[in-house]
């Protein structure tokens, strides 16, 4: 009994209504839904858009910032003055200043071009025309601004004692082969064709070509007559390369060419001249978003079908009366 009298049992009288309770805030999820939607159409838009290369038609823009040109200039200390040779070519070395570029010439002719190197230094093969050679070194930098000349040096190639003085034109018969470019130094971009020109001038056709990129890869080339022709290459990878054109006639005449190439910028891995290889790589990123795409399209369906189970569950127990109203709406 005394138990009793300390319990008293109270009936809560229930309205038989539901308290207000929080919902899922799908506003926020929307806003980034849409914002990822978004990022993802432009991303895939941008990765199936083809790769058409600077050759398919895009525009560089090149700009320059003047400064002055080279005010020191390069030095031949090799060969010596007056120096006879029996065979060519012959190595012409000095000094130089560094970032530059050499230019050889032999009678006013261009005879090659190398870059100057981290020592100050340079030493290139030069074919000799036949007779005398006054040689001179010319420096550009790389504004392709020239500095002053060098020192004149004069060596004889004595294969031919009828040329007397030496050469000192491009036009001449057929008794010595020799190669020449409008291409002092090739400016290209890796993955670009690089086209050099190269002028047959002398010599007996047909005639055989071998061109050393400087990379470890060659290009063979024959031709019937002494039209010119273009040699071209596309490198892998920027720096500065030696190209040397050695080149042979019906009468086993030699005849060597030396250019400098500059190659700019960062590595673009481009298969050939139309871009395939960069296709490929789009081709396999288009794949991947793709895979991810079905489960956007998901992830946006199960946010819509909660939303509207939950607006059809509150309307449901408002209309039997088991909601109590609230303030928040969405």
């Amino acid at each position: 009994m005394l138990m009793k009298a300390w319990l008293k049992l109270s009936h809560h009288r229930h309205s038989g209504r539901l308290r207000p309770h929080e919902h899922t805030s799908y506003a926020p999820l929307i806003v980034l839904l849409f914002v990822v939607g978004v990022i993802l159409s432009a991303y895939t838009v941008y990765a199936a858009t083809p790769y058409t290369g600077p050759e398919a038609g895009s525009v560089a823009l090149n700009g320059t910032v003047p400064k002055k040109p080279p005010t020191v200039a390069a030095t031949i200390t090799k060969p010596s003055n007056g120096q006879h040779f029996s065979t060519s070519p012959v190595e012409v070395a000095g000094a130089c200043t560094k970032t530059t570029l050499v230019e050889i010439f032999k009678n006013s002719i261009f005879g090659g071009s190398i870059p100057c190197d981290d020592t100050g230094h340079y030493s290139i093969s030069v074919d000799l025309l036949y007779g005398k050679n006054v040689l001179v070194a010319r420096v550009y930098d790389v504004l392709n601004q020239a500095g002053p000349d060098s020192n004149k040096v004069t060596a004889y190639y004595d294969a031919s004692a009828a040329q007397g003085d030496g050469l000192s034109s491009l036009n001449f018969s057929d008794t010595q082969l020799l190669l020449n470019t409008d291409a002092v130094f090739r400016g290209t971009f890796p993955g670009q064709t690089m086209a050099m020109p190269v002028q047959i001038l002398g010599g007996t056709p047909p005639y055989a070509f071998n061109t050393d990129w400087g990379d470890s890869k060659n290009s063979v080339y024959s031709r019937k007559n002494n039209s010119n022709f273009n040699a071209t290459h596309a490198y892998s990878k920027p720096g500065t390369y030696q190209i040397t054109v050695q080149g042979t006639d019906a009468s086993g005449r030699v005849a060597f060419l030396t250019v400098a190439a500059v190659v700019n910028g960062q590595v673009t891995p481009v298969s050939d001249i139309s871009g395939n290889s960069n296709n490929a790589q789009s081709s396999t990123v288009v794949t991947k978003l793709l895979t991810l795409w079905p489960l956007y399209v998901a992830l946006v369906s199960i946010v819509i079908s909660f939303w509207l189970g939950e607006r059809r569950e509150k309307k449901m127990l408002a209309n039997h009366g088991f909601l109590v109203s609230s303030q928040r709406t969405f």
